[in-house]
């Protein structure tokens, strides 16, 4: 489906089968292009929106929610995520959302005040969903969903988010990665928001947990589907060490994320890059700096 003013372009939900209805992995935007888009392909593959019996949305960001609500009022459906994604408890535990856990990271990077105004006001335009979905169930860790003989396991991976969660079609050997696994390039780290976070820590420890499922293929929510999963949970695992070294060795002489960010691997060099992928650049700095100072 269509992501409009994002620069990753598309966003890909999924659709399992099951005797007892549909399982509808991800939510896409709150947005009409992606609302028409989901209801047409729905109707395209012979199925009804009102099949729909669960929607497992793998993490919390806008375009993963968006119309799960929307979903769940046409169908009923139950819906599911990680209790550490859970706006709700996001809110009692660290604070607020996605904007206020942002601004107060922005403020740890070192970067100067026009800087960080910048991105904290280019974030509040794409930060578009209201976060107020109300879940019917939160699971703390992992779960397990049973729909006749078909069995999805919910597997607790942080890293990209504190309560992100893959899934696992046990019957079909199929695991939906959200965001944590995609089939290139590296994983965004969460916002550090309390002091006890280690998303890069977390995101290697789940990268291990992901290589040693029994599966044949992997479906992320961008790019597209892979096999050979073991290795590239390996070379993503090797990239993101690779990164905690650098940054490591960079602390001896730099002493802020705004410092080192610049000189971190990426596809472009840091000046080339626009406001909103130097934002995520710097607060991923600012995990890997938790990572190897913590």
């Amino acid at each position: 489906m269509p992501l409009r003013g994002s620069p990753l372009g598309f966003i890909t939900v999924f659709l399992i089968e099951t005797p007892e209805g549909l399982v509808l992995i991800d939510a896409g935007y709150e947005h009409p292009s992606c609302w028409e888009s989901f209801t047409r392909s729905v109707a395209e593959i012979g199925h009804d929106l009102a099949a729909v019996q669960l929607v497992l949305l793998t993490h919390n960001h806008p375009d993963h929610v968006g119309f799960a609500d929307r979903v769940r009022a046409a169908s009923g459906a139950r819906v599911v995520m990680g209790r550490d994604d859970d706006f709700s408890h996001q809110n009692r535990v660290r604070g607020g959302g996605f904007l206020v856990q942002l601004g107060r990271a922005l403020e740890q990077t070192g970067a100067p005040r026009e800087v960080i105004d910048g991105m904290y006001g280019d974030a509040i335009g794409v930060a578009r969903h209201s976060e107020s979905l109300d879940l019917d169930l939160a699971p703390e860790r992992d779960s397990e969903h049973v729909l006749g003989d078909v069995t999805i396991l919910g597997l607790h991976t942080p890293g990209h988010t504190y309560g992100h969660t893959v899934y696992v079609d046990t019957s079909r050997g199929v695991v939906f990665t959200g965001d944590t696994m995609m089939a290139e390039g590296p994983t965004q780290l969460a916002i550090p928001s309390l002091p006890g976070d280690d998303p890069a820590g977390d995101l290697l420890r789940s990268l291990d947990r992901i290589r040693d499922l029994e599966v044949e293929i992997a479906c992320p929510a961008h790019q597209f589907p892979y096999r050979d999963i073991a290795a590239r949970a390996d070379e993503l695992k090797a990239f993101h060490q690779a990164e905690l070294d650098t940054v490591e060795r960079l602390l001896r002489t730099h002493d802020s994320a705004w410092e080192i960010v610049p000189h971190l691997k990426r596809t472009k060099p840091w000046e080339e890059l626009g406001t909103g992928t130097k934002r995520f650049a710097l607060i991923h700095t600012l995990s890997l700096i938790l990572g190897v100072t913590r």
